[in-house]
């Protein structure tokens, strides 16, 4: 169970409540073993030599091959909140302005910037960047970020009421609507994009639908952005519902003049090594240690 209990915290970034309550357990339980893992050796707590954000994001954005990346160096408890005056700025350096299109993926950092605000720039079209997921986690629940997003701004909200992966008999029907028709029509004209960037990982509860099964098939792959799969390399993987999901493609984020990507978190470094080599992102704002495993994992032979 050591390993089992490091691995939801350390690498699915889960906390000790929720994995108490997925294993059955109580917290203190939880906290017992993640000690114990430390003290047997499986967890290794490394302190770095100091680097000012500043020098290490331009190494970061170097390494990667990005146009820009900032790195947010806070407590834990605050990282969330401190992601969001890094992610304005890089919005404000596009010149986005009244007229212009935001598109605004899913995930736990996206939700985090949106909820702390974005800077004002009025007349803005917001837009999710995806369908909906057949999810009840609040990090999946793309419309209301765009109704926030839109709020911080000064926007105007364009909703997509439809899921990211239909079936292939109703998807014609969910774009024929003239309202979803037009604002999927957005994305050929996105000027900044802010999506998270996520790591392949197995079902946890009976929610989970029928496409996060199939994803599950998948092999070689480091990460998505926007259900988009690559592998290491940064080669997009084709899987049953690429083909078929109501969502930004490959070409449109790779033709957006600024895609943001937004994540933190030791465990998600191959994923965003492999999001950059896949061109799905040019900027980054993560956070140091984050940051530090990137540089490690990219400084190594082969």
């Amino acid at each position: 169970m050591l390993h089992t209990v490091a691995k939801l915290h350390y690498e699915s970034d889960m906390s000790q409540v929720d994995i108490a309550r997925q294993l059955g357990v109580s917290t203190a339980t939880i906290s017992r073993l993640l000690r114990q893992a430390r003290e047997q050796g499986i967890v290794r707590i490394e302190v770095r030599p100091f680097e000012a954000p500043e020098a290490l994001a331009e190494r970061l954005a170097a390494a990667l091959g990005l146009r820009r990346a900032a790195v947010v160096e806070t407590p834990a408890a605050g990282l969330s909140a401190a992601l969001a005056e890094p992610v304005g700025g890089l919005i404000r350096e596009t010149k986005l302005a009244s007229g212009g299109v935001l598109a605004i993926g899913w995930g736990r950092a996206v939700r985090a910037v949106v909820q702390t605000g974005l800077p004002e720039i009025a007349g803005v079209r917001v837009v999710p960047a995806t369908g909906g997921m057949q999810q009840q986690a609040p990090h999946f629940q793309v419309n209301e970020f765009v109704r926030l997003a839109a709020q911080h701004l000064g926007g105007e909200p364009r909703f997509i009421h439809a899921p990211y992966l239909p079936s292939a008999e109703s998807r014609d029907a969910f774009l024929a609507d003239p309202t979803i028709r037009d604002n999927v029509a957005l994305w050929e004209r996105i000027d900044v994009a802010v999506v998270g960037v996520g790591m392949p990982h197995a079902p946890r509860t009976r929610e989970e639908t029928a496409a996060t099964a199939s994803e599950r098939r998948l092999t070689g792959a480091a990460g998505d952005v926007i259900r988009h799969y690559f592998d290491a390399a940064g080669a997009i993987l084709d899987w049953e519902g690429e083909g078929r999901m109501i969502a930004v493609s490959v070409e449109q984020l790779r033709r957006t003049p600024r895609v943001i990507g937004v994540a933190t978190g030791e465990a998600k470094a191959a994923a965003i090594v492999g999001a950059a080599r896949a061109g799905l992102i040019d900027a980054l704002v993560t956070d140091g240690a984050t940051a530090g495993v990137i540089l490690d994992r990219l400084s190594r032979p082969g």
